[in-house]
């Protein structure tokens, strides 16, 4: 599995309630396969990354429910917003990938949205599902740390 490479990367959009609802095994990076109305849009921030996710359907990783805005002077060559889009792996990850979902309970959550030089890439998590009482613990070490760091400042 390739590692996320962050050197030359301008970032677009990011899935921050990703890391609310799970805890995040490991992170990978995956190309997208996008229309060039799409791009131009994602180009422009159209895009939201919220309750999106992904999954294996005949050997192939596909990712739903991303939103990206039409392209304002695409007029006919615009896409679909909700579309399934199709991410480029390796077939070899795609099956380690899908081993591990099925297997261990996993799931595949997307984080970002980046270019890599002209590229839009995509930031994979392999993330376990947080329970309400884990949700609950990191709002509490959370507001903790807030007041440790006001105490230590003298504003408080």
């Amino acid at each position: 599995m390739f590692p996320v490479a962050k050197q030359n990367t301008k970032q677009i959009a990011a899935n921050r309630k990703a890391f609310h609802d799970y805890f995040i095994e490991d992170k990978f990076e995956a190309g997208i396969e996008l229309a060039g109305t799409e791009v131009k849009s994602i180009r422009l921030g159209n895009v939201n990354l919220k309750d999106s996710f992904c999954a294996v359907k005949d050997g192939e990783m596909l990712l739903y429910g991303m939103h990206v805005s039409p392209y304002e002077k695409g007029n006919i060559f615009n896409k679909d917003p909700r579309r399934t889009r199709r991410l480029l792996l390796h077939k070899r990850e795609i099956l380690r990938l899908q081993a591990k979902v099925q297997q261990d309970g996993y799931a595949l959550v997307p984080l970002s949205l980046y270019f890599s030089g002209p590229r839009v890439k995509v930031e994979l998590a392999l993330a376990k599902g947080k329970k309400l009482y884990d949700k609950r613990e990191d709002a509490a070490r959370r507001d903790a740390k807030r007041e440790m760091d006001r105490a230590s400042r003298g504003r408080y």
